[in-house]
């Protein structure tokens, strides 16, 4: 029986909630939560709703978040899916997460698309409720990583080990882009060796596509 009191005092700012996502955002049929703020500046972000000022959102408890997606139980249990939070930076909203965790069916997959440049107090209370991190680290050179986020990597290195340290480097698939004026595809190997030497194993390389009117 699925609890519906309690959790009032929680919030989250929700940008979108996209349904019935198959093979883009973990195993079988999910629904995209795309939460509001970023720490960081990409120079190409693709989600700038995300973090602009004046960008529009809607204040939701977990409880009224989960009253917008159970429709979907019946394709998450049938598939393995569920829950996908982006952003945005959606370990941000670790608290968010963590409380509609305890109220959706276990059987929900809960998923995340993260930066990991968050305070470590974050990821504790994420570590035991997610089931897969999709995790886009730009690049592992401080310079390169600066250069296009504007903020400093030390605490996505740190993130990365905890996670590695607890033994959850198997739900973690690393996204290691490509991106022009920034990066080379030497860097992205260097990338790889330097994640390799952690324990992490599973990774997602892609070219970002930068058109000519950026």
């Amino acid at each position: 029986m699925i609890m519906m009191n309690g959790y009032s005092d929680i919030q989250a700012p929700v940008t979108a909630i996209s349904r019935h996502r198959i093979a883009t955002d973990g195993d079988g049929v999910t629904t995209l939560v795309v939460l509001h703020s970023c720490p960081l500046r990409c120079r190409w972000c693709i989600n700038p709703q995300t973090w602009q000022e004046g960008a529009s959102f809607t204040v939701m408890t977990p409880m009224q978040l989960f009253a917008r997606v159970r429709m979907d139980d019946l394709y998450f249990q049938a598939t393995g899916g569920g829950i996908t939070f982006g952003g945005g930076e959606p370990a941000l909203r670790s608290r968010f997460i963590e409380a509609f965790r305890k109220i959706c069916p276990k059987q929900w997959k809960i998923n995340i698309e993260t930066s990991l440049n968050v305070p470590q107090e974050h990821m504790e209370r994420l570590m035991p409720v997610i089931d897969e991190f999709a995790i886009d680290i730009k690049d592992m050179d401080p310079d390169i990583y600066r250069g296009y986020t504007g903020m400093d990597n030390a605490r996505v290195i740190s993130n990365l080990r905890r996670l590695a340290d607890e033994g959850l480097a198997d739900r973690c698939v690393i996204r290691i882009p490509l991106i022009p004026e920034f990066n080379t595809d030497d860097d992205r190997e260097n990338s790889i060796r330097q994640l390799q030497d952690m324990g992490f194993t599973r990774f997602d390389r892609f070219d970002y596509i930068i058109k000519n009117n950026r």
